[in-house]
């Protein structure tokens, strides 16, 4: 470009050096000059207007990268914090869905064990039927049958039961005791404990200390009966004293001390077979 603007001139020195150039042709010459002169100046407006609308454009795409990057900076947050916020939802849903399953599991198995319970009372209120039929009026006057907890007690009176001041079982004693061991050996799966209680009126007997000997004498008295006398299976029986420290009624009268003179037998499923059927849960399903 700098050689097409100097070029008029060159040709101007040139042809006034050699005196040949005439005014006219001088004058369009000068015109010529002026003519790229302002051309020239134009174009170097043209230039310095271009370069800062370049500058402007680099400026504004560089504005635009930066905006660019900092979108995919924030996408690529945002992605990151959705997938935690899935894998968290994800979990909290396994978590949800296990404790749900965990929830069921509990309610079949409470059921299961309202069903046991339920069972255990039938059958309990079966035997505490069939021994009460069983028992004539006199003989219910100093037999008491009751269920508590899931447990049936059967309580029998010192009068009925042993001889006065001893744990010699009573002639009289016999027919009821029949009863009771019928109704023993009709429920198998159950055990049996012979439970021995006194007043706390000191006894004072050779060979008997005092009233825990004297309750767990009787209990083992009752025992050896059941055992010997009506076939009750030995290994289904156990015999206990409590003495004068388990009484119904306080001790301060002839009748109270009458109700804590007793021997009570209690029948109870057998514990591992009762233990086993409380474990059994139910199966639940597959998920």
């Amino acid at each position: 470009m700098k050689i097409k603007l100097w070029l008029p001139v060159v040709l101007l020195v040139v042809a006034v050096s050699q005196g040949c150039v005439s005014n006219k042709k001088y004058a369009e010459l000068q015109s010529n000059y002026n003519k790229s002169l302002d051309t020239n100046r134009n174009l170097k407006q043209s230039w310095q207007v271009t370069q800062q609308e370049l500058a402007g454009s680099r400026g504004q795409v560089q504005s635009l990268e930066d905006q660019i990057a900092s979108a995919k900076l924030n996408a690529l947050a945002l992605q990151d914090a959705l997938s935690k916020c899935l894998a968290g939802s994800n979990q909290g849903n396994v978590n949800i869905s296990k404790l749900a399953d965990q929830i069921n599991a509990s309610d079949k198995y409470i059921q299961h064990l309202v069903n046991v319970k339920n069972k255990s009372d039938s059958l309990n209120q079966i035997l505490t039927t069939n021994l009460t039929r069983s028992l004539t009026p006199d003989e219910m006057k100093d037999v008491d049958v009751k269920v508590l907890k899931g447990v049936v007690y059967i309580s029998l009176s010192d009068n009925m039961l042993y001889k006065s001041g001893s744990y010699q079982i009573s002639d009289k004693a016999g027919a009821t005791l029949a009863k009771i061991a019928k109704i023993i050996n009709d429920y198998s799966n159950y055990d049996v404990l012979i439970e021995g209680n006194t007043d706390n009126v000191p006894i004072s007997q050779v060979n008997i200390r005092n009233n825990w000997d004297l309750s767990a004498l009787r209990a083992s008295s009752v025992v050896q009966a059941l055992q010997t006398n009506y076939n009750v299976d030995p290994k289904r029986l156990t015999a206990g004293g409590r003495g004068e420290f388990n009484p119904l009624a306080a001790n301060n009268t002839d009748f109270g001390k009458a109700q804590n003179r007793r021997t009570e037998i209690i029948i109870t499923p057998k514990l591992d077979q009762f233990m086993a059927l409380i474990g059994k849960a139910p199966q639940t399903s597959a998920q």
